[in-house]
């Protein structure tokens, strides 16, 4: 047996060095998200544009992302995962650098862009401890690897606002480039090449046709609130993202070796995983869209807490340290019972954190609490979802799979900004020259919020006990949710 088509995992990382290494890879990509939320209010002054122009800095990134991961998944699967990984610092440290030496807005957007190409890490990351690690240690790597998205998040905003205070703006990339060379280094020096491989021909026109109808979907949601959910734009854009869809999956059933194998995708266990990972993302970034606005609030209104941007961020940090910590457990939740009751778990935490916040949310450690909750049922429910998905395809198709899973987070992130932004900006009263949302907007977002974990808590029970793929290499992973089904 060749070792491209090797069935199982190789063996254990000798100096333990491998599980490390990704997972500080997995938060440095994390960190990108959140490195210029401290600036986004004087982005246009800082780059001298206009508001509308500067928030391409964020949306960008976003729009990077949700391209790039499932293309890098699918040649992870081709040329070798290590190898992506390598390429994707490549980017994040050539984005970083582009942005620091920047001035104007064109080229920070340009370098975003790069930035956001980086995401593809952290499936690539989980797909490579599929192939390396031993059975008995897959459950706890993916639960730590899976944590990597909002461990980076949380610590990347005190990190990245107080940067942003005490020195110019352009340090953040900077630390940023330095922090993609030190990732690029340890992967080179620590993570074995996957031996797994499915070689073939790039779908080229798979991907063209999968970037051109995430980016209509996703430009309408991102901006959809500016240009007007009614706007011809705005409705042009959602129409086109339909009829590509469409036609890209009537070409891509049709293609011998497609981007993405619609087939294995619409199976119960994976397709319902990948619903549940849009509400989860949804959840997840409900939280940080509004508890950092409300912590902010000035308290004049008689509900905001009035913290600065570093104060809020700290507060939002617990969070990430929480879902470290759970890692382990959300390990032994999967041991014991399996990934499908760890998902539903997960779902109950996160609407319990939410249901608490709306009901306390007059103090810093009532939001703090509640954060806390919060991602700690994230951080249970995004450990089970690698697992399932892994526990339904073949040992070739990993790292394409856990791309698209992943994409599926992006795609529930970006219906969570655009359905918080929309509550937050509509619900508001009169504040001086200004309005702010009312004490109702942020009580309506954290119910939108449980709404969301509890619609994927019903969509995890109808995911199959039994994994359909017996045959893969992540059986150990999913072995106990067959014992408890006997």
């Amino acid at each position: 047996m060749t070792a491209v088509d090797h069935p199982a995992a190789r063996s254990t990382d000798p100096a333990g060095a491998l599980l490390p290494t990704l997972a500080f890879a997995g938060i440095v990509v994390a960190l990108m998200q959140t490195l210029v939320v401290p600036l986004i209010h004087v982005l246009p002054d800082l780059l001298h544009t206009s508001p509308s122009t500067a928030s391409w800095v964020v949306t960008s990134t976003l729009l990077a992302a949700a391209v790039v991961t499932p293309v890098a998944g699918r040649l992870g699967d081709m040329v070798g995962k290590r190898r992506m990984i390598l390429i994707s610092m490549g980017f994040l440290v050539a984005g970083s650098v582009v942005c620091a030496l920047s001035t104007s807005v064109a080229p920070v957007i340009v370098g975003r862009i790069l930035q956001g190409a980086a995401t593809g890490t952290i499936p690539l990351g989980i797909s490579i401890m599929r192939d390396e690690l031993p059975r008995e240690k897959m459950a706890s790597a993916v639960s730590l690897m899976s944590s990597t998205m909002g461990v980076g998040g949380a610590i990347g905003l005190p990190l990245a606002a107080w940067t942003a205070q005490n020195y110019s703006w352009h340090a953040l990339f900077w630390a940023a480039a330095i922090l993609g060379v030190a990732v690029g280094a340890a992967v080179a020096a620590f993570v074995p090449e996957s031996p797994v491989r499915k070689p073939g021909r790039f779908d080229f026109p798979g991907a063209v046709g999968l970037a051109a109808g995430l980016v209509a979907l996703l430009l309408a949601l991102t901006k959809g609130g500016q240009w007007g959910w009614t706007s011809p734009l705005t409705l042009g854009l959602i129409a086109a993202s339909v009829l590509v869809f469409l036609l890209w999956g009537f070409v891509e059933l049709r293609t011998a070796e497609p981007l993405v194998d619609l087939r294995v995708s619409a199976s119960r266990q994976v397709l319902l995983t990948n619903v549940a990972s849009v509400l989860a993302g949804f959840a997840m970034y409900a939280t940080s869209l509004t508890v950092p606005q409300l912590l902010q609030s000035p308290p004049e209104t008689g509900y905001g807490l009035g913290q600065s941007m570093v104060v809020a961020g700290l507060c939002m940090a617990p969070g990430g340290i929480v879902m470290m910590l759970l890692s382990p457990v959300s390990a032994r939740i999967t041991g014991r019972h399996g990934p499908r009751i760890t998902l539903m778990i997960g779902t109950i935490v996160i609407a319990c954190g939410y249901l608490v916040g709306a009901v306390a949310m007059n103090a810093i450690w009532q939001i703090v609490l509640v954060n806390i909750l919060i991602t700690a049922g994230i951080a249970i429910a995004y450990a089970a979802m690698p697992a399932l998905i892994m526990g339904a395809v073949p040992l070739h198709e990993t790292g394409a799979a856990n791309g698209l899973n992943s994409l599926m987070r992006l795609v529930g992130t970006s219906f969570a900004a655009a359905v918080m932004t929309a509550v937050l900006s509509t619900m508001t009263k009169p504040f001086g020259p200004t309005e702010v949302p009312t004490h109702g907007a942020f009580v309506t977002t954290f119910l939108i919020g449980a709404g969301a974990a509890l619609l994927a808590l019903v969509v995890a029970a109808f995911i199959p006990r039994r994994s359909p793929a017996p045959e893969t290499a992540a059986a150990a992973v999913v072995e106990p949710e067959r014992s408890a089904a006997r």
